[in-house]
Parts: structure tokens; C-alpha cells; sequence
């Protein structure tokens, strides 16, 4: 079973460079690729400086994508919220937030979903987590390691499917190597550029599997409407369970 999986952060669907809302570019972005899964950070709800929308469902509704759960990390003076969402084509069985906020730091957490997907005519689970982790560099690695101590990961089997993605703000590109791979995870060889959009240098967002599935192609997307939808670009993976 094939799919394909995209970590975004949409940036509340407001332009890197115009500053513009136009939650349009990031539904084009994404469709052009076709997803099965989609993890999103920075998604809104309620906001007045997104009309009030509520993102995961105005997104979702444009791609089809009928299976989705969004948990709300930072809430606004004007009102409404912002925070990670995950969408799929296939049925979601469960979705719960782990709280990753070191204290005194901005609200952080890992959202997680479990979804069931046909293989070879018979359902699999698969559990998919989208976190954003914080801008310093000891934060990023407290959190993680507290996502992965922490139930629902802890409990998981070494080889049930599972997927990780979102913004790591890993500038330095040491997560990874340093975290993820001693406990099963594997990534993409290489950094995928993908912030700032309109002209990358930072590998900042990332995407990891365990267990029973195989990581194919990792792009960074780069097709025309990535580069003014957001501050970050998409990046896109193959994945076969």
C-alpha cells in the first residue's frame, strides 16, 4: 500500500512574503500533491485575522479529506486559537494531545491519531504524530524525549507503523540522528530545504517512520503556490506500508 504523506506548516494560511490570507494557495499547494496524510501546525480556528474559519474543516472540505482531528496550543486576545491539525483519507479511530510545554515556554505538544488502513484487503493500524517543537535548541530536545517516554509512543510495539512529521525548528539537523534514530526511526538522507519558502536555506521540518512501513522519495514542494501560501514549504514523502 502506497501513500503519501505531507507535513505543513501553513503559517495560518497567511503569505511568508504578502502577508495576505489566502487559505486558497495552501488547499492548491497541497492538492497538487494528493495526499493520504496531512499533518499541519500553525492551523486556526475562530481567529479574526482568518475570517473566523475554522481551518482543519475549510482545508479538509477542499481536499476531501473526511478523517481529521486539530488541537488548539495557542489561544488569542481577539479571540480564537491556533494550533496542529492531522487529516486523512482513512478512518481515524482515536486522537489524543500530549502536552510537551517546558515550563515558562510557549505552549508545545505532539498531536496523535491512529487510523486504520487497508492492506492487502485487510485493515492495519497506523499511528501518525504531528508535533512543533520550540525555537531553542535544549527545548526541541526535552520535548522530544518527553513525547517519546510518554504514552501513547511508549506503549507502541517496535513494529507497528508509525509516523512522524512536523516542524522541528531543527536548524542544526541533530534530532534526528541524536533522538529518533537510536529508537527505531528513520528519515530521509540529507536535508530537505523548506523555510523560508519564497528562498529556503533551513531544514527545518521533518518527517520519520517505524515499524512496518518504508520510507520512499522526500521532497521539498516547491510547485508555484508553496512559494507565496506560506512561510514554510511542504515536504512530501512517499511511504509504503
Amino acid at each position: 500500500m502506497r501513500l503519501v504523506v505531507v507535513t505543513y506548516n501553513v503559517h495560518k494560511c497567511i503569505g511568508g512574503l504578502d502577508r495576505r490570507y489566502r487559505p486558497d494557495r495552501v488547499c492548491e499547494t497541497l492538492g497538487h500533491y494528493k495526499p493520504d496524510f496531512v499533518l499541519l501546525q500553525e492551523v486556526d480556528e475562530g481567529a479574526k485575522r482568518s475570517n473566523g474559519h475554522r481551518q482543519v474543516d475549510l482545508i479538509g472540505d477542499a481536499l476531501g479529506l473526511r478523517h481529521r482531528t486539530w488541537f488548539p496550543n495557542h489561544f488569542l486576545r481577539s479571540g480564537g486559537a491556533y494550533g496542529n491539525a492531522i487529516l486523512s483519507r482513512f478512518a481515524m479511530t482515536e486522537s489524543n494531545n500530549v502536552d510537551v510545554t517546558v515550563k515558562g515556554r510557549k505552549a508545545r505538544s505532539v498531536l496523535h491519531a491512529r487510523f486504520r488502513v487497508p492492506v492487502r484487503g485487510r485493515p492495519r493500524t497506523v499511528h501518525v504524530f504531528n508535533l512543533h517543537l520550540g525555537l531553542l535548541e535544549g527545548d526541541r530536545r526535552s520535548q522530544l524525549q518527553r513525547f517519546l517516554g510518554e504514552h501513547p509512543f511508549a506503549g507502541l510495539h517496535e513494529r507497528t507503523p508509525i509516523i512522524v512529521g512536523g516542524d522541528f525548528n531543527d536548524v542544526w539537523g541533530t534530532l534526528g540522528p541524536a533522538l529518533l534514530a537510536p529508537v527505531g526511526f528513520r528519515g530521509a538522507p540529507g536535508r530537505r530545504l523548506t523555510f523560508p519558502a519564497y528562498a529556503p536555506i533551513r531544514a527545518l521540518d521533518g518527517l520519520y517512520v517505524r515499524g512496518d512501513v518504508v520510507l520512499g522519495d522526500v521532497i521539498a514542494g516547491r510547485v508555484a503556490a508553496a512559494r507565496q501560501a506560506s512561510d514554510h514549504l511542504p515536504l512530501v514523502a512517499e511511504v509504503e506500508l
